[in-house]
């Protein structure tokens, strides 16, 4: 027997992004109610990365000092060539960066991020928190938005944020695509930093980049453990194999590339891998009292380190102009869309051409190498776009 509650604001989906918005709308003043599928509130995954963008949104949440207390500050991103293990570029992460920026680059585990936000809208009495709640239906009905669950619970609710992930539930109410695979495979954990292997001589955000591959590493957790990520594109997906991105496939991709490369990817945990995908851009976001946020609206690849970021700008974002439009969903909704969808769709399309600059070989890899061997480190031209607060 379906039993069903009257609601304001609800939010689909207790991730980075689902509770960030839970955040901002409550500090707006508004009741939030947020669903989660998973029987408790957990992070898969291990390293994040958190551009001064959105340092800046946990900055306005109050979570600072909290993220203070986990995360580490890398002093430079550095990229190297994982096949001659040259060095070829850095991007200078410090005072001149955190001045023009406002906020430094953060590096921590996404269940550390997950435990600080979690704590604060459990904080928050205008946040309530309800786990197992798999939505399979969500229905627009004028005046209310029906929400109704795999326990038979449901809910008529004020108006709905659909903030559930690449395979959103709520997005189909806008669209039936589809994700879009990229032919590339994810290795990734965390080690105590004495079992790391490498020369770990600071704390910076190391990339190596390769044809078809790229392998990076940091410190995360205060220091404590070093995050690797090993990425390669699947010859048994090009030929149509049911099944790829075996260990198998990232010993022979990675078997190019340098010692230090090579040894890197001996240390990763085999158990278990992550397909990537991403979608192609919506042109709108919103439908009535329903909008869209996060991976959600704009799933990407991983290439930027925006994932997370565009979801917390996001959150910024719908607590500011519910504030602007009090009960008016439908304008704050518009607004909300108009101000963010134009960027995390550049977010989008963007890192898919970054992504394939890094995993270029040939006349390519040699072109990328003398561009990016020539550039120095405090030039942030090609990342204000991304970094700088909208009207800088």
């Amino acid at each position: 027997m379906t039993t069903t509650e009257r609601t304001g604001l609800l939010i689909v989906g207790g991730g980075i992004g689902g509770m960030a918005t839970a955040l901002s709308a409550a500090r707006a003043g508004r009741p939030v109610r947020l669903l989660e599928r998973a029987p408790a509130f957990t992070e898969i995954g291990a390293g994040l990365q958190v551009g001064p963008n959105a340092i800046r949104v946990l900055t306005n949440l109050g979570l600072y000092p909290r993220i203070e207390e986990v995360a580490v500050f890398p002093e430079r991103g550095v990229f190297m060539d994982a096949v001659t293990g040259k060095y070829l570029t850095a991007l200078d992460f410090g005072p001149a960066f955190r001045n023009r920026y406002g906020a430094p680059y953060v590096v921590l585990h996404r269940s550390d991020l997950l435990d600080v936000l979690l704590d604060a809208c459990r904080d928050n009495d205008l946040i309530t928190l309800e786990n197992g709640k798999e939505v399979t239906e969500v229905r627009d009905e004028g005046r209310t938005v029906r929400v109704e669950c795999a326990d038979g619970s449901a809910y008529d609710a004020d108006a709905v944020i659909g903030a559930d992930g690449i395979n959103s539930r709520v997005r189909k109410l806008l669209s039936d695509d589809e994700p879009v695979t990229s032919g590339y495979v994810a290795y990734r954990g965390t080690m105590p930093m004495g079992s790391a292997a490498v020369d770990v001589s600071g704390n910076d955000v190391v990339l190596w980049v390769g044809p078809g591959m790229h392998l990076i590493q940091y410190p995360i957790r205060r220091g404590e453990l070093y995050n690797t990520v090993a990425v390669f594109h699947s010859d048994a997906y090009e030929q149509g194999a049911a099944e790829w991105g075996s260990p198998a496939e990232l010993d022979a991709r990675f078997s190019t590339g340098c010692e230090e490369v090579r040894r890197g990817v001996a240390l990763i945990d085999r158990s278990r891998h992550w397909k990537t995908y991403d979608r192609d851009p919506l042109d709108r976001w919103t439908t009535g009292r329903v909008t869209l946020l996060g991976d959600a609206a704009h799933p990407m690849l991983q290439y930027l380190g925006q994932g997370a970021c565009q979801a917390l700008e996001d959150a910024e974002a719908v607590g500011r102009l519910l504030g602007e439009h009090g009960d008016n969903y439908a304008k704050a909704w518009t607004a909300y869309e108009h101000e963010r969808l134009p960027k995390a769709s550049l977010c989008q399309t963007t890192a898919r051409t970054w992504g394939e600059m890094w995993h270029t070989d040939g006349i390519g890899r040699t072109l990328r190498n003398h561009v990016f061997s020539g550039r120095a480190a405090d030039d942030y031209s090609h990342t204000d776009w991304l970094y700088l607060p909208a009207g800088a």
